[in-house]
């Protein structure tokens, strides 16, 4: 550490100063960071991810005394993720840690720090994080959803086609809300999703029910001059709040006693088409996942399933004993 530039200048100048003098300040290197993410062409939600968890990381170690890359030890780290479990689950501790360590990685790349300073994230393991078997919505759930849209009116008619693509595609929320019209192709089926996670492109599939719904409630719309595929009462595009209110009033209106997400629907498409027959590469595809290991979190798979998986396959059950 360098000699402190002086000990009469006001405490707010003095740290400025020290900054200069000992290294990097934790502030510029966290506007630093996040502008890198913006030229990196990352979309909104990566830059608002990354920027809502490193500035609570800078706000906490501010509030300890460390105001510079130098400050950021070991003990600091693991102090900051146990402070966050206490408001966060296991899966929020995991994503604070990702983009602390991502932030902390790209420093060191970028050499913003004095040389004898020792990246402590490569000390700190990642936290763990237990896995559950998360249920899908079941296929009779989605059926009775779809019971409470047999009336012949707008809202009837744009909410039975949101249920059907959710379930015949696994497209995100988000996909299905950034969806337009002409991203549709009701002759084939095939949807094309323009912006998906990462920003890349890829192609769903529908088939003739879900074409059948889509058409249905296109014919009701009032203004099919607007882009949106799905669009509220007034031609908006839906939002995904939006999205997810239909599908809390939708469930009410059904009186399912589990009270399904819009993620549900997605994890029911990847069941359904690997008990289907579907190989895990052309699922991996069809939900946008760089590779298998992220696809095995959709795939684990209910009591009832391995019952039944068991049953078809029992070795004491499929010989003749006698």
């Amino acid at each position: 550490m360098g000699m402190r530039s002086s000990n009469l200048a006001p405490p707010h100048i003095q740290t400025a100063l020290d900054a200069l003098v000992a290294g990097q300040d934790l502030t510029t290197a966290r506007d630093s960071f996040i502008r890198d993410r913006r030229t990196k062409n990352r979309s909104n939600r990566t830059v608002k991810y990354y920027s809502n968890y490193v500035n609570a990381f800078v706000r906490y170690c501010k509030s300890q005394g460390a105001y510079l890359i130098e400050d950021i030890d070991t003990s600091l780290l693991r102090t900051y993720i146990l402070a966050i479990s206490q408001d966060h689950n296991p899966g929020g501790v995991h994503a604070a840690y990702r983009a602390l360590r991502a932030f902390l990685l790209w420093v060191e790349k970028e050499e913003l720090m004095q040389p004898d300073w020792k990246n402590p994230v490569r000390k700190v393991d990642a936290p763990f994080v237990p896995e559950h078997i998360i249920e899908p919505i079941s296929l009779v759930d989605v059926h009775t959803l779809l019971a409470t849209c047999r009336e012949n009116t707008f809202f009837s008619k744009r909410d039975k086609a949101v249920f059907f693509l959710l379930l015949d595609t696994g497209a995100r929320a988000q996909e299905v809300c950034d969806l337009n019209l002409e991203d549709v192709e009701l002759s084939s089926g095939k949807v094309t999703i323009r912006e998906g996670k990462g920003r890349k492109p890829r192609y769903a599939f529908v088939g003739r029910t879900t074409i059948k719904a889509i058409r249905s409630y296109v014919r009701l719309r009032s203004d099919n001059q607007a882009p949106a595929l799905f669009v509220s009462k007034t031609s908006d595009r839906l939002t995904y709040d939006g999205l997810r209110q239909l599908l809390q009033r939708r469930s009410r209106l059904a009186g399912l006693k589990r009270q399904p997400t819009l993620h549900d629907f997605r994890r029911q498409f990847a069941l359904s088409m690997l008990n289907n027959g579907a190989d895990l590469f052309s699922l991996q595809r069809l939900m946008g996942h760089k590779d298998i290991t992220v696809l095995r979190r959709y795939l684990a798979q209910t009591t009832g399933d391995l019952q039944a998986t068991h049953e078809k396959c029992s070795p004491v059950e499929h010989y003749s004993w006698g």
